[in-house]
């Protein structure tokens, strides 16, 4: 007996805690009362408690018999959670589940026995299955807990596709693929060989297109369905674009080439008749923006996948591209990252044609004009920054005054000692008063003499600081 140890109370008012591993690994395809049978175990194995921790005590606790407790330690056993020291009488090690995963499990020869036999049989006596294949097919088939008949199909299926013994390795990835996809018994296996039937003779087509005369492997249909269910092409695009690779390259060069019309947004026949259309305007508009950016790629392939073709199915102008460029230049904008930056903002704003481009640069440079005439008015002699031009709109836009109402404001504040503050102040005190007019903002004000206003810049053409001014507007708005 411990000289010291817990009180029954205490330990009752304790807590157990248990990986989360259990939940997801073990829990959901344990047979009946194995759950309740571990759970309890392990109640009493990390409590420490001499009360109920007998065998006899732990069935009778749990109503169950002792055959029943101990083919659930069995079962726990060969997931490799517990191991059983010894049986007369029984001793039972919980084991941590954190190390069950990497540590090999036990598995009875007769659980196997059917699968061992037809698993040799499927190789007519080429080769010999060894230990190590076995323990890596068991493994597998407790991991993904998949019937032992419905791997039995699939790898027949894999033998009959490839005509030779191929490897278990080989075996195993085509297992797994299916097991991730929900394929794990025999049904599930019948209904996917019977859609993989239906594909042949649609691969067949497509292998003629190629100018290849053989049948189609494993991965050449799992490549079909990658471009028909994942990427959304078409029988007859897919023909298409395979009569156009004749002798170039096979499915391989196939597989990249439709990849590649799927992230350019290319997907029916019609686009890429287009896009190969106008593929030398692309690349030409390509170098033109490399040229305005002070760019140079010797290879333009990346840069019209990634960038260019995107940003013409976005709907941007060609002349619109080549303008911005030019402007980014201007404001320092030097790489292609940075640049589709810029176009992303402006896609949002709606900016796509060279007229919408020309008409918000003189809006931003307008309203800069505006908020400079009011530093001017206030005594300060600074650039326009991010912060006046979020005030410009809270006062213009949100709060509805007109402009000729902050211009009185600016003239009230002139002399102040922090005008541009003192400002904000009194529109928010004629915003919360209801001012509409300039009129009603004189009301308010009436025995403050307003300063003499400046004049306004007038006949400017856009210099350097006009396009900082746009590409500055721009950088405030998110993407």
């Amino acid at each position: 007996m411990s000289f010291c140890k817990f009180s029954t109370e205490l330990v009752l008012t304790n807590k157990v805690d248990i990986d989360n591993i259990f939940f997801e690994e073990f829990m959901p395809y344990a047979p009946e009362n194995c759950v309740k049978i571990y759970l309890y175990g392990l109640y009493l194995a990390k409590n420490n408690l001499e009360i109920d921790n007998t065998f006899e005590k732990f069935a009778k606790k749990l109503n169950i018999s002792e055959n029943e407790l101990e083919d659930a330690f069995r079962y726990w056993e060969e997931q490799g959670l517990v191991q059983v020291l010894s049986t007369y009488p029984i001793q039972v090690l919980y084991k941590p589940l954190k190390d069950v995963i990497s540590s090999n499990r036990l598995f009875k020869t007769d659980k196997y026995e059917v699968f061992n036999q037809q698993a040799q049989e499927l190789f007519n006596g080429k080769r010999q299955i060894t230990k190590t294949e076995y323990g890596e097919y068991y493994e597998f088939l407790e991991e993904s807990h998949m019937e032992q008949a419905a791997l039995i199909m699939i790898m027949n299926y894999c033998l009959e596709s490839k005509q030779r013994a191929v490897g278990y390795n080989y075996i195993l990835t085509v297992a797994r693929n299916w097991a991730k996809d929900g394929i794990l018994t025999v049904k599930d296996v019948e209904e996917k060989l019977c859609h993989i039937t239906g594909t042949f003779a649609k691969l067949e087509k497509i292998l003629s297109c190629l100018g290849l005369k053989r049948n189609s492997f494993i991965e050449e249909r799992e490549m079909y369905e990658k471009w028909t269910s994942g990427m959304g092409f078409e029988d007859e695009t897919i023909l298409y674009v395979a009569k156009s690779l004749k002798k170039k390259g096979g499915m391989e060069k196939l597989n990249k080439t439709l990849e590649k019309y799927f992230i350019l947004g290319l997907t029916s026949q019609k686009e890429i008749d287009a896009y190969l259309e106008n593929k030398d305007e692309i690349y030409s508009l390509a170098k033109q923006i490399n040229k305005n950016l002070g760019l140079y790629y010797e290879s333009l392939d990346s840069e019209v996948e990634t960038y260019i073709t995107p940003w013409l199915n976005m709907g941007f102008e060609t002349e619109t591209l080549v303008d911005l460029s030019q402007y980014a230049f201007k404001c320092s904008i030097r790489s292609l990252e940075n640049f589709n930056t810029l176009v992303q903002k402006l896609y949002k704003l709606g900016v796509l044609t060279k007229e919408a481009l020309s008409e918000y640069l003189e809006s931003v440079v307008s309203e800069d004009d505006q908020i400079k005439k009011l530093l001017q008015t206030l005594g300060l002699s600074r650039r326009v920054n991010a912060f006046d031009r979020e005030s410009f709109k809270t006062w213009s836009q949100q709060w509805g005054f007109d402009y000729s109402i902050i211009e009185y404001a600016a003239s009230l504040s002139a002399n102040k000692l922090s005008p541009f503050p003192y400002m904000a102040r009194l529109l928010s005190t004629w915003h919360d008063k209801g001012v509409k007019t300039l009129e009603d903002a004189k009301k308010q004000t009436s025995s403050i003499e307003p300063q003499p206003l400046k004049s306004q810049i007038k006949g400017r053409s856009y210099s350097k600081s006009d396009y900082e001014a746009l590409f500055q507007s721009i950088d405030e708005i998110e993407v």
